[in-house]
Order: C-alpha cells, then sequence, then structure tokens
C-alpha cells in the first residue's frame, strides 16, 4: 500500500495549496473573476474578451481576476481526482484498508465542488463562502488524519481529551476568521489592541451573526451597519485571544512528553507566528500576502494538532 500512502501524502499537501490559493483569490477580490461555474465565460480557460463579451455582455472580463480564479478551480479539480482514486484504491484493498474515511472525504469534496458553484452563482453570500472555506479546512484535516496513521503513537494518552478541546477551539476560531473575511470586517477597527480608538466600541451582535443573508445586507435587505461588522471583528478578536492562551497552555504541556516535545514546539512556533500576522493584518491595512500567510498559518495550526490528535489515538 504504498502508493495508497504516497497519494494521501500528496493529495494532504494538494489540500493545503488549495486553501492558501481559496485565500489568495478571496482576498484579492477575485472570487468572481468567473461570472459562471465551472468554467469561465463557457470556456475551459479565460477567453480573449470579445468571446467573453459576447457570452456575458454584463460581466466585463478582468484577465488577471479570472486567471485566478481558473488557477484555483484547476487544483481544486486535481484534488478532487485524487480523492476520487483514493477512495477507489481504499474499496479496492478494503481488507487492509477501512474506506470509511475516503468515502466521507469524497463525499466531502463533491458538497465543495456544489459550494464553489454556488460562491459564484449566489454572489459571494457570507453563508456559502464561509462553509467553503470550512469545507476545504475540513478536506486538509481528514487528509491529514489519513497521512499521519503512518506515524509512530505517542505512549501518553492522557492528553486526549484536551487535544480534541484544542481541536475544537481552533475550528471555532477558523470559522470566526472565515465570517469576517467573507463580511469584509478585517479593517473595521484599524487599531490594536483598541479598535476605532476605543476599547469597546459600538457593537450589533444581533445583525452580526445572522447566517441567511447577501453580502452587506441585513436579513431584511437594509445595510449591514459598521456596529455589525465591528461585532464581526472583535468576535474574532476574542477568538483569537482564547486560542492563544489554550494552545499555548496546550503546547507548553507537550514539550514535557517525550513523544510530543517536537509537536509542542511546533504548534507553540506556529501559533507565536500566526499572531504575528494577525496583528500585522491589522496594522499595516491588510497586505495580500501577509493575509494570505495568516490563512495558511490557520491551515498548519490545524494540520498539527491533527497530527497531535492522530498521535494520541494511536496509543
Amino acid at each position: 500500500m504504498k502508493a495508497f500512502n504516497r497519494l494521501i501524502l500528496i493529495a494532504a499537501v494538494l489540500a493545503f495549496c488549495v486553501v492558501a490559493l481559496g485565500a489568495y483569490v478571496r482576498l484579492s477580490d477575485a472570487g468572481l473573476g468567473c461570472p459562471d461555474w465551472p468554467g469561465c465565460y463557457g470556456h475551459i480557460g479565460v477567453p480573449l474578451h470579445d468571446v467573453a463579451q459576447q457570452a456575458f455582455p454584463d460581466k466585463p472580463l478582468v484577465p488577471h481576476k479570472a486567471w485566478k480564479e481558473m488557477v484555483h478551480r484547476y487544483f481544486a479539480g486535481t484534488l478532487a481526482t485524487l480523492i476520487l482514486a483514493i477512495c477507489v484504491m481504499a474499496w479496492r484493498h478494503r481488507n487492509l484498508v477501512k474506506p470509511t474515511l475516503p468515502t466521507l472525504l469524497l463525499l466531502l469534496v463533491m458538497f465543495q465542488a456544489a459550494l464553489g458553484m454556488w460562491t459564484v452563482t449566489l454572489l459571494l453570500k457570507p453563508a456559502v463562502v464561509s462553509l467553503h472555506l470550512l469545507g476545504g479546512m475540513a478536506t486538509l484535516g481528514l487528509l491529514t488524519w489519513l497521512a499521519s496513521k503512518r506515524l509512530s503513537a505517542a505512549n501518553d494518552i492522557s492528553m486526549r481529551p484536551w487535544a480534541v478541546l484544542a481541536l475544537l477551539i481552533l475550528g471555532c476560531q477558523i470559522a470566526l476568521g472565515g465570517w469576517t473575511s467573507t463580511n469584509y470586517a478585517a479593517l473595521v477597527c484599524p487599531d490594536f489592541p483598541m479598535c476605532q480608538g476605543v476599547l469597546l466600541p459600538p457593537t450589533d451582535f444581533t445583525h452580526a451573526f445572522r447566517l441567511i443573508r447577501e453580502l452587506g445586507q441585513n436579513a431584511d435587505g437594509s445595510k449591514l451597519s459598521l456596529e455589525a461588522m465591528t461585532a464581526i471583528h472583535l468576535a474574532h478578536r476574542l477568538g483569537a485571544l482564547i486560542t492563544f492562551l489554550y494552545l499555548g497552555w496546550f503546547g507548553s504541556k507537550l514539550l514535557r512528553i517525550p513523544d510530543l516535545a517536537v509537536w509542542g514546539r511546533v504548534l507553540l512556533s506556529i501559533l507565536l507566528v500566526q499572531v504575528g500576522l494577525g496583528i500585522s493584518n491589522v496594522l499595516l491595512g491588510l497586505p495580500l500576502a501577509v493575509a494570505v500567510a495568516h490563512n495558511a498559518g490557520a491551515a498548519l495550526l490545524l494540520v498539527t494538532l491533527v497530527v497531535i490528535n492522530s498521535k494520541l489515538n494511536q496509543g
């Protein structure tokens, strides 16, 4: 089953690339670079201006945005093909490999494809885009879990519940980060640690987390207020503080466990970089490279915690 394990590892690396590319597309405002799906203006590549105008007269072609979107789709399509191959191999060798997780992965990727289509057809509806981001992270996490089964087990299983809690806290923070990004609320507070010059500015949590609504609007169609955007941003900051404190404590505990000390150092290192990137995003006005790196950092934290959980559950 060396080929099977190698394929899983390649798919996991590709899944990380797809997550980072997805962040790049979203943050560079190229999510609607192609007005249709799965092609672009009816083609498998980005067509010429005249061809695009004939296909969608009311959707002007911006080539660099369209190419960003299509490259992301090519990578995502390749990943889906690899996951299909993993699922087929798992079922063919089900006497050696349980096909349950590969099958779940395939179903998740099919749902991801639907979310990718709805992201375009529903014009970046926040709930859909956020689910698409979470689906990408879940795909990366499941592939990492499969790949990490080859690693040695950790002897100290007393950390199991704390590791699970760490993963849950990070998952919630990733969801908050996705909601902040998809609602374009990252720069509502341009200062740190204050927000809009004060510690607690006016907020509107009632409308901030209404899931069923259009981008920039309340459920009734009115404009989403600054107070609601501020509530979204501050919720992400509070989540970041909780995540930092808990993962910092958890990582320090791992340093005392020989089988997990290396992963504890990896976790703490990524965590510190991630916090620095988050603060830099605010103070520097969300530069694209830093914002994409912040998304990639979240993915690396996820990978690290999944590996730690996997090692603990093999013991």
